[in-house]
């Protein structure tokens, strides 16, 4: 009997042991995280908080596991420029490395304008020869165009045996005609940032003051152009400027912000230079997350254009009206029940802009929260059949009593996003001056070319 102990328990220390040393999961998060739109750090900041919580929902403890949080665009612009494939051994090794991949939040798909879709694809090309499974959890979606080479590329990817599943935080009706395999599991789910509140509960600020506050949240002066709108920057100058009025003379408190964008921001220094916004009432330098929540917490209601300070605007109960610009803007807002409070690019007016906003604050906000559960527990399930764990996902309280809390942007990193900032300016500005020297290239050349079919006529 003593021998058959002794022999029970060395088999038992052993099998702890050999559970010991099992690796940790290692989740890949691949995210709009080097963004200086803020709306994406709070998407990064959502989906680790609800990933540590589908874990421990689980039954895993944070040695059982590891995330590691990348910029989606993992595949950088050099191998798609040329395609050489030391330019890809960091995208490889990432995904080599890894046992589950999490596309979150960013529009991982656009192929318009944007070259994501390729990015994604290449990704998506290594997790197949890896046998890396897949999630892409509530990502934006652009139209569906089947005799798009771009949008066929992406959706063949898409389909790829390792990807699991597919949410969407809006244009569901497209990633339906892009589904074409029958086990591939789709939805549309709320966006992550509609846990801001919760996540982000220690940057929120007190609102001060007797006057109501208003926070408007301007975009860069071609966005509405450059998406097919007559809406030209100088007629965007005027509203944002003529809105700060109404609202002042309306008795508010009224204050003007980005999103962090450094084309937002230079739009916001215009109003200030050329349109008589008050340099006071211009909030510049939104470089954090922590930045956006801490200026919306203040207001009574806001006016925006981007999506994310309307997500996380509704996240803590303030009402916001927004113009749109995208689509992606009037598919949250139908999900959660405002569909009225976006205003079309034709019907933008102050007073229109006004009136709405203040009937939205007299009317408040209320959370559907098994809407907002949506994002999580497609999340939960996801992971869960991908590592072939057992468990239910959390009620929406249980949920709440679980998120771990955003602690801060480091030293290092808030340094890293500034530099990453600056950067994208200067190559704006680089750009710019390229063109503008090939413009006046062109002007010598079609004067010299007027002048001397002036001359030729002359002759004749």
């Amino acid at each position: 009997m003593k021998f058959a102990a002794r022999v029970k328990r060395y088999l038992r220390r052993k099998f702890k042991k050999e559970v010991q040393k099992q690796d940790p999961i290692k989740i890949l998060l691949l995210t709009n995280r080097d963004s200086d739109n803020t709306g994406d750090q709070i998407i990064e900041a959502c989906d680790i908080a609800l990933i540590h919580a589908a874990m421990k929902n689980m039954g895993m403890q944070p040695g059982d596991y590891t995330i590691s949080s990348r910029a989606a665009a993992i595949v950088n612009k050099k191998y798609i420029a040329n395609r050489e494939e030391k330019d890809l051994e960091g995208a490889r090794k990432a995904v080599k490395d890894a046992d589950l991949v999490i596309f979150g939040g960013a529009p991982m798909f656009n192929y318009t304008y944007q070259d994501f879709y390729e990015r994604t694809a290449i990704t998506l090309d290594l997790c197949k020869e890896y046998n890396v499974p897949v999630i892409f959890s509530a990502v934006g979606i652009e139209y569906y165009k089947g005799e798009n080479e771009k949008c066929r590329r992406i959706t063949e990817a898409v389909n790829y045996p390792v990807v699991r599943q597919v949410t969407t935080r809006d244009d569901f009706e497209s990633l339906q005609k892009m589904k074409q395999r029958e086990d591939l599991v789709i939805a549309r789910t709320s966006d992550p940032a509609v846990f801001a509140d919760k996540v982000m509960e220690r940057f929120k600020k007190e609102k001060k003051g007797e006057k109501k506050r208003i926070g408007l949240v301007v975009i860069r002066a071609f966005a509405f152009k450059d998406n097919g709108y007559n809406f030209p920057p100088e007629k965007a100058g005027e509203f944002w400027s003529g809105l700060y009025r109404e609202f002042t003379d309306r008795g508010y408190v009224c204050e003007l912000l980005t999103n962090g964008h450094f084309g937002d921001e230079a739009f916001l220094d215009k109003l200030v230079r050329d349109y008589g916004v008050p340099v006071s009432k211009a909030k510049f330098n939104v470089n954090k997350l922590e930045d956006i929540v801490g200026h919306l917490s203040r207001y009574d209601g806001v006016v925006s254009c981007r999506l994310h300070p309307g997500i996380v605007s509704y996240s803590m109960q303030i009402p916001s009206v927004s113009l749109m610009w995208n689509m992606k803007v009037q598919g949250f807002y139908d999900a959660i029940g405002y569909g009225y409070r976006v205003i079309p690019a034709e019907e933008i007016g102050i007073k229109r802009v006004a009136d709405d906003l203040e009937k939205a604050m007299a009317e408040g906000v209320e959370h559907d929260h098994g809407f907002q559960l949506s994002v999580y527990r497609y999340l939960f399930t996801g992971i869960r059949d991908a590592l072939q764990k057992t468990g239910e996902p959390y009620t929406y309280e249980e949920l709440l009593e679980n998120l771990p809390p955003f602690e801060g942007t480091d030293e290092k990193e808030a340094r890293l996003k500034l530099e990453r900032k600056f950067r994208r300016a200067y190559e704006g500005y680089n750009k710019r001056q390229e063109k503008n020297a090939k413009l006046k290239t062109q002007n010598v050349k079609l004067k010299r070319e007027n002048k001397e079919l002036k001359e030729k006529q002359t002759e004749a």
